[in-house]
């Protein structure tokens, strides 16, 4: 339980911040960052994928890249339901970086609804949290989802 509940029992782990000396704004996107968690109400699996899209500004933070799997992971193993994990992983990154916006897209197979129950096998559940920039920009938006690769 210890490994697979982690995010329960060991601290934040450490990130590292750089300075946005080049003054940055435009999109990053970090994906697919392949995530594993537990149904809080069945403890059954989870197993998906995320991809964080981020829109600098010249004060925000900017974190090295394995830190975003590290982030994911952290959050993720926990027992919790999908959509109250990537508003925890969003306030957590938004914290951290401060960026004008902010996008997360999970995709995951929920295995309390293909092992149990209706057992129906080809279910997914994908769900979103835009903030900022990609909030008010469609344009934006768009962009970011049109680039989400494995997505298609």
């Amino acid at each position: 339980l210890m490994e697979v509940f982690a995010g329960r029992y060991v601290p934040e782990p450490p990130v590292t911040e750089f300075p946005n000396v080049r003054r940055l704004n435009e999109l990053m996107i970090v994906g697919p960052v392949t995530v594993r968690s537990a149904c809080s109400h069945h403890l059954c699996p989870i197993i998906g994928r995320i991809w964080v899209g981020v829109m600098p500004n010249e004060h925000s933070a900017l974190i090295g890249l394995s830190k975003y799997a590290r982030l994911v992971e952290w959050v993720m193993t926990r027992p919790q339901i999908q959509e109250e994990a990537i508003t925890q992983l969003a306030d957590l990154l938004q914290d951290k970086m401060q960026p004008d916006g902010l996008a997360i897209v999970m995709e995951a197979d929920h295995y309390c609804m293909q092992w149990r129950g209706v057992k129906d096998m080809a279910s997914k559940m994908t769900n979103s949290i835009m903030r900022g920039s990609f909030l008010k920009n469609p344009g934006l938006r768009r962009e970011f989802l049109s680039l989400l690769t494995d997505k298609k």
